[in-house]
């Protein structure tokens, strides 16, 4: 598994319900359709790619960039009509030029560099997956009323989590959505509480609801299946127990079904689109959208993912969803001056650029209304990998810290979850703490059932603990170099934004 290392959250001091196209200047083009021709612009004399256009939402806008699109050369794969998004195949390697000088589209570009034939996620090194054997010598150690391997379970009780679940585990009637690599609904601490009415697959940017489809299509996709029984695991007896074990949760599968896994941002609409469209109240996103590490605005095909997936976003949340997203595990502080990718774009042949924070954007973490998290460890310090920034990160969650060692009985700082074919597993990353957060605001909206997304988020940040800066300088992995420097005061700082989420407050 790859990559997420978010960066600065969108200066925009704007209610949630704005959309970002219009905060940030998109402008329809006045040119007509008439100016495209069908004739050579069919032919397939390029790459055939993915294109997101994104236009004005009344129908005969719609329905006009629609016929445009054909006389360009595109098919359209889908339609999102209600926030103006078409997803486009084509060949045509003019296809985005001439697209964009079409009236009514506001903005337009590929969503890939690397053609449809060919084809992240944030954990921090390589799974540890627990032995049958190793799983029976810890069940030994649980106590009384405790989940059999819940006595590594260290992040549990850092927020309250343990205490919580007695008071109360979560309503039924809140869905946490898993946008991910697919979750195994299979799994035995996963299957008591997945919702697949609620579930889909999402990769080709249309949803397919097929009973299964949201599934990982291999072991190797485990990342989703480790998110949602962090977020609700079952307290049934077995395993392992998720933060709010009385939700719902679903998989809305994004990731490419290769090697890669690769978020692509047409998948990713689809899901925040579903999310809404299915009732689901909470999503969480551990990712950014590929294949651009930054996507800056001076550039008309990452301007258009941007502009996309925030639409699709946005709609979520005057939906009435929360969404929840990972900081990212590169140690950076996201309110720096400058910032060097070295990854993009991931579906070809990287480049090294040098990015203005203000103008390049991670997605989705950094759109408008999004909770980024940062990582904690068994100490409540900042993850040794762990990105932050004073304005750029909203609350903190365990993510797990190699460095960081529990009193536990296997002395692992990482993060025990499940993973695909019923075993269990340690992470650990900006991912794993996400899906802590996502199941906490899970836990607030079964307390108050009719708090908004905006609501939510407040309350989120109020009951935090915020143990401030440190008084040290801070040295994560323990060689003797300062790592980071920590900017602001004990009610809300880089490292932890307004503080580390608190389980038992929210049930309380």
């Amino acid at each position: 598994m790859s990559h997420l290392r978010s960066r600065r959250r969108l200066a925009l001091a704007v209610p949630v319900v704005l959309s970002l196209t219009a905060s940030l200047g998109f402008l329809p083009s006045t040119a007509s359709a008439a100016h495209l021709t069908a004739k050579a612009t069919r032919a397939a004399d390029g790459p055939n790619l993915a294109y997101l256009v994104n236009t004005r939402t009344d129908h005969h806008t719609i329905a006009s960039v629609r016929k445009a699109i054909e006389a360009a050369g595109g098919s359209v794969v889908v339609t999102y009509d209600r926030i103006g998004v078409i997803v486009v195949h084509s060949a045509n390697p003019d296809f985005g030029k001439r697209i964009r000088a079409v009236r009514g589209v506001q903005s337009a570009g590929a969503s890939r560099t690397a053609p449809l034939s060919a084809a992240g996620t944030t954990d921090e090194g390589a799974v540890q997956v627990l032995s049958k054997a190793q799983e029976a010598k810890l069940a030994k150690s649980a106590a009384a009323g405790e989940e059999p391997l819940e006595a590594d379970q260290w992040d549990l009780r850092a927020i309250g989590a343990d205490k919580a679940a007695r008071i109360d585990p979560g309503s039924r009637r809140v869905t946490v959505g898993v946008i991910d690599t697919g979750v195994d609904d299979t799994h035995p601490d996963i299957a008591p509480n997945f919702s697949a009415a609620q579930s889909a697959n999402c990769v080709s940017g249309k949803a397919d609801t097929t009973y299964g489809a949201w599934r990982p299509v291999d072991a190797d996709h485990y990342h989703g299946t480790h998110v949602a029984g962090e977020i609700a695991a079952a307290r049934n007896g077995t395993g392992v127990a998720g933060v709010a074990p009385g939700v719902k949760v679903a998989s809305i599968t994004v990731a490419q079904p290769d090697a890669n896994s690769l978020f692509f941002p047409e998948s990713v609409v689809c899901a925040f689109v579903f999310a809404a469209d299915h009732g689901i109240e909470v999503t969480n996103n551990s990712y950014y959208v590929d294949p651009w590490e930054y996507n800056c605005m001076d550039d008309p095909d990452q301007r258009a993912i941007v502009d996309a997936v925030n639409r699709a976003q946005l709609y979520a949340q005057r939906k009435g969803t929360l969404n929840v997203a990972a900081a990212g595990n590169s140690n950076d502080d996201l309110d720096s001056d400058a910032l060097v990718d070295a990854s993009s774009p991931d579906d070809s042949t990287p480049t090294t650029r040098t990015v203005d924070p203000h103008e390049c954007f991670d997605v989705p973490t950094q759109l408008p209304g999004v909770v980024t998290v940062s990582a904690t460890g068994v100490k409540g310090a900042k993850s040794y990998y762990s990105s932050y920034g004073k304005g750029i990160v909203d609350v903190a969650a365990p993510g797990g810290d190699k460095f960081q060692i529990p009193d536990t009985p296997s002395k692992n700082g990482r993060i025990l979850s499940t993973l695909p074919n019923g075993q269990y597993g340690f992470l650990q990353g900006t991912s794993m703490a996400s899906p802590h957060v996502a199941a906490v605001a899970a836990l607030l909206k079964s307390a108050h059932p009719h708090a908004t997304p905006a609501q939510l988020q407040a309350l989120l940040k109020a009951e935090a603990d915020n143990p401030g800066c440190p008084s040290d300088p801070y040295d994560g992995d323990g060689d003797g170099v300062v790592d980071a420097t920590c900017v602001g005061g004990k009610r809300v700082n880089g490292f932890y934004g307004f503080g580390i989420v608190n389980a038992l407050r929210a049930v309380k």
